[in-house]
């Protein structure tokens, strides 16, 4: 024979008040998390496979290599969560199409460096390297802490993209040449491969400006089309061979000083990814950014000694009198397009006072200290 239970009423209300204070304390323990946490809980499980193209021939040395070893430590970072995979120009889109396919949304990411795209934005040069300009220390300094970065962003909103510098290779040769480049006439009718602000004053040099992506540069070298081109510096140039079809190399990089690469990453595709993955693509590019420099520090000046000593190039400094007049016709430029696009003006106002003042210091620092060596 069973007995009946007797649940008093108190017991049934303090059972009840014990079930509500554990209910209570699971939603406040999850309403004390942050923003982030609560995002990072929804979407940790949920994984991104997103595609980058690049204006560079897939895995060339420096230039190449960064978009793949971006894509590698973004996975590795992300525990996987979000994977990329890089197509070198020509595979998907080509070299010069990488704008066009992010700000679409047809890929993800692109690779590649702004002046490319200054027929969209006239001041799209600044984000890259402009002529007689500042070189890669002074440009992550403007970029990063000088106001760049925000100009760099707002010049590229209206195509729905978010550009981040992603590579530096330091002041560049100032090129191959088929002829001797003794004196300004020389420049004159020469077809040469100059892309950006340099390509305009190359053209109110007397010159022929040209652009061509750098996979086809070897041939166009070879076979006459151009008669010069400017690539980045020894390391590049060796690998991609134009000591076998140009005799002279000139210094320095006059027209291209400090020029920085840039991730480019389709806005929509960016919000949606969750906080943590946001920032581990920022941290990414600005790691990347650094090694890239850090790499043609340390590889150039070996691959120059090979061009020279195996290969018989002929190393050789542009003339004073030709530099001035370049300079010359790139002040004039600068005046004439400022008066013409208001937000030009706007970044190379801003660009200009951050050049000054750097060059100040580094007259007392840098370019001090490189003359008492």
């Amino acid at each position: 024979m069973t007995k009946n239970v007797y649940w008093s009423p108190l017991i049934i209300i303090l059972l009840l008040l014990a079930l509500v204070v554990a209910i209570s304390q699971l939603v406040i323990k999850k309403s004390d998390q942050t923003p982030l946490q609560q995002a990072t809980d929804a979407s940790h499980q949920k994984h991104y496979e997103w595609r980058m193209v690049t204006t560079w021939p897939k895995g060339l040395p420096g230039l190449g290599l960064a978009a793949e070893n971006f894509a590698r430590i973004v996975e590795q970072s992300s525990a996987g969560r979000l994977k990329v995979k890089v197509y070198g120009a020509g595979d998907l889109v080509p070299a010069l199409g990488v704008f066009d396919a992010v700000s679409s949304g047809s890929v993800e990411m692109g690779h590649g460096a702004g002046y490319y795209w200054k027929g969209k934005i006239p001041a799209s040069p600044f984000f890259t390297s402009v002529p007689f300009g500042m070189n890669a220390q002074e440009m992550n300094g403007w970029l990063f802490y000088g106001g760049g970065l925000e100009l760099y962003r707002e010049a590229y909103a209206p195509f729905n993209l978010m550009p981040f510098p992603a590579g530096n290779t330091g002041v560049q040769m100032a090129g191959w040449f088929n002829k001797e480049i003794n004196n300004i006439a020389d420049i004159k009718g020469t077809k040469m491969r100059i892309p950006g602000l340099a390509g305009e004053v190359w053209n109110r040099a007397g010159g022929v400006a040209v652009n061509i992506p750098g996979g086809e540069l070897y041939t166009a070298l070879q076979t006459g089309v151009i008669d010069a081109t400017e690539w980045v510096g020894p390391y590049n140039d060796l690998a991609l061979g134009f000591h076998q079809v140009a005799k002279y190399y000139y210094y320095p990089g006059w027209h291209e000083p400090g020029p920085t690469l840039e991730l480019l990453v389709n806005k929509e595709a960016f919000e949606s990814l969750p906080a943590d993955l946001q920032s581990i693509v920022e941290t990414t590019a600005r790691a990347i950014n650094q090694d890239m420099l850090d790499e043609y520090t340390a590889r150039n000046n070996a691959a120059l000694k090979t061009l020279i000593s195996e290969h018989g190039v002929q190393l050789k400094q542009l003339p004073k009198e030709v530099l001035a007049e370049l300079r010359k016709h790139a002040d004039e430029m600068y005046s004439e397009f400022a008066q013409k696009d208001p937000f030009f003006a706007k970044v190379y106002e801003n660009y200009r006072e951050f050049a000054d003042q750097a060059a100040q210091y580094h007259d007392i620092s840098e370019q001090a200290y490189y003359q008492a060596n």
